[in-house]
């Protein structure tokens, strides 16, 4: 079956590793917060000017004026800190983030990522992507494989406006774990109980398979 959006953020925290800054952004990337595993320690960036973002509040501890940059409630670490938004796009464009998590309309086989517009509908705008995609050290996608009609979000060439070029490393789909190379995406996992001819089917980019390739362990 394949992952629901818990079920991306899970895996994503698998990537996480102790002492990076890490940037989440909206939708599925900022559950990943929820599964940082115990004892690492990492520190979440928002860009709206919070350093040491915790996991989701429980209903108690909900503060309405803490809040991240996708305006949802947040909680704030022992040590956390908080600043202007000049500061935290000094932040960001000075390469202090070691991995910032994104979600996705399109992503291309050679990285490229279109994650801020659809022409003609309504959507929340590019936010702090651009600047992110430019500057952060990792860039890992969290997205569905395939958009509402059931197409490729997989590409050999994005039709949306880019947010950025040549700058994702990493996808984590609700089918399958993929990198880009130079051949294009590489499969690396699939999904408990999707096969690699799901996965083939619903990729229309460049697909790189070798070997026999794992379920993930989530």
């Amino acid at each position: 079956m394949a992952l629901d959006k818990f079920g991306i953020a899970r895996r994503i925290a698998q990537e996480l590793r102790d002492g990076m800054y890490v940037n989440l952004g909206i939708g599925i990337p900022v559950l990943v917060a929820n599964y940082i595993p115990s004892g690492m320690q990492i520190m979440l960036q928002s860009e709206n000017g919070i350093l040491g973002m915790g996991p989701y509040p429980r209903e108690e501890e909900i503060d309405p004026d803490l809040i991240n940059a996708g305006k949802e409630t947040v909680t704030v670490l022992p040590g956390g800190a908080f600043f202007d938004s000049a500061e935290s796009f000094g932040m960001i464009r000075a390469g202090k983030v070691d991995l910032t998590v994104l979600g996705a309309m399109e992503v291309s086989e050679n990285g490229d990522i279109a994650n801020w517009k659809i022409p003609g509908k309504m959507v929340k705008g590019m936010g702090g992507a651009m600047d992110l995609v430019a500057s952060a050290r990792l860039i890992i996608v969290a997205m569905q494989h395939t958009n509402p009609r059931g197409e490729s979000k997989l590409l050999a060439h994005c039709s949306l406006p880019l947010t950025g070029v040549g700058c994702v490393k990493k996808l984590v789909t609700d089918l399958a774990v993929l990198d880009i190379t130079e051949r294009g995406f590489r499969l690396l996992e699939r999904a408990p109980g999707v096969s690699v001819e799901e996965i083939k089917e619903k990729t229309s980019g460049r697909l790189w398979i070798e070997g026999e390739v794992p379920e993930m362990q989530l």
